[in-house]
């Protein structure tokens, strides 16, 4: 009560005409953030519902979750059996050594805090830089910071790999909220993913160290090939061989970027936000049918010099960034397609180019990045053609 009875109080202050109005969305954002926001509809019409911009953006992130306790889990895990052949060292070892928990794989705990030494600093300054930037133009444009971006930020940390460098990360996360988000107008005018625009520009300016087929480093010394580029140039078959069942990287336990491992959490997220109706599952039903025509087409087809040809669907479905970007990407309302007839047609095409790009161009095995952000820019021609194809049905209807 004392909290609620302090916003109030200050609260002229950052209103129009008040000494701190310039920073009246600063205000709006920590206000709105501890309570419910005041602002209401005042004339009709108006549509009354139990989801408001919080509460979507709330629900994500809860989403979020059970990918980030197994990516916390697995980053330890492929860190700390690392560090059975080699030394720590470095801040991070000497953290851990003060803790107390040790390097031992077989210790989930241990295995937990080695991988939040990763996440940590990478969300930390996700959070930052990025909230930086919604502020300085939240504040030149004179609205509220929308809640959208704590949803970013968390997807923007999830895909990156544990090991890349802070600056990287500033650099990224800059580049999606300004140039992905910000100069369409912010939040609910983008026609990109923000969190994925950031990570495409990571991609084609350190392809060394973002690209699908990366070698992920969890502790220096030490590396391990992705199941995508194990995938890609030794054949699906050949996966067990290197430690990564099917089972492995359905449960999430491959290398690979921090929160995208594991199809089971995805799955989990996935059922939270279809049962909460944030997510369309029209879109995840297209998305779906597209990966596993397609997949199912090439299987059929065959190539003597391409692997990839032979993979069939359900590696498709665990390996690399598909799941994630199924459940966090392609049902992003924003960017996505409006239309009922347009989603299945969205999701199809992002199912589609995912497999096209993963086994037509070995430069770049992981596909599902690109894939959605081409879906992106094609989302609004979509919802076009069949918003006119509705208006020719109903016209000679009436004839």
């Amino acid at each position: 009560m004392g909290l609620r009875n302090f916003f109030d109080r200050i609260e002229p202050h950052f209103e129009k005409g008040g000494q701190y109005e310039k920073l009246f969305p600063i205000y709006e954002m920590v206000e709105s953030f501890l309570y419910t926001p005041k602002t209401v509809t005042t004339v009709a019409p108006h549509a009354r519902s139990y989801i408001d911009m919080k509460r979507i953006m709330t629900y994500v992130v809860i989403a979020t979750i059970p990918c980030i306790l197994v990516g916390l889990y697995n980053v330890g895990l492929q860190a700390n059996t690392a560090l059975q052949s080699l030394e720590a060292t470095g801040i991070r070892a000497s953290i851990i050594e003060a803790i107390g928990v040790g390097f031992n794989p077989e210790n989930p705990l241990a295995n937990f805090i080695h991988g939040l030494s990763y996440f940590l600093p990478i969300y930390i300054t996700t959070l930052v830089v990025g909230g930086i930037w919604e502020v300085v133009f939240a504040t030149v444009r004179g609205h509220e910071v929308n809640e959208g971006f704590l949803v970013s930020s968390m997807l923007f940390a999830l895909i990156l790999p544990p090991t890349i460098p802070l600056w990287q990360v500033a650099l990224g996360i800059s580049f999606g909220v300004v140039i992905g988000k910000e100069v369409f107008g912010g939040t609910g005018k983008n026609f990109l993913n923000p969190a994925l625009t950031g990570r495409a520009f990571l991609y084609f300016a350190y392809p060394a160290q973002l690209s699908g087929d990366t070698i992920w480093t969890p502790v220096d010394g030490f590396s391990g090939a992705t199941a995508l580029s194990v995938g890609s140039s030794q054949g699906y078959e050949q996966l067990a061989a290197n430690g990564m069942s099917w089972m492995s990287s359905f449960l999430g336990t491959v290398q690979g970027s921090i929160g995208e491992t594991s199809t089971l959490a995805c799955m989990f997220g996935l059922a939270f936000l279809l049962i909460t109706k944030i997510a369309n599952w029209r879109l995840v039903v297209g998305c779906l049918a597209g990966m596993i025509g397609f997949s199912t087409l090439l299987n059929l087809v065959g190539s003597d010099s391409n692997p990839m040809f032979a993979m069939p669907w359900y590696w498709h479905l665990v390996i690399g960034g598909y799941a994630f970007g199924l459940v966090f990407m392609v049902t992003e309302p924003v960017s996505a397609s409006h239309t009922n007839a347009g989603r299945y047609i969205y999701g199809a095409l992002i199912g589609f180019m995912v497999v096209m790009i993963r086994v037509v161009n070995p430069a770049f095995p992981e596909g599902m990045m690109l894939a959605i952000l081409f879906g992106n820019v094609f989302a609004p021609l979509i919802d076009y053609f069949v918003v006119q194809a509705n208006i020719k049905r109903r016209a000679r209807r009436n004839v």
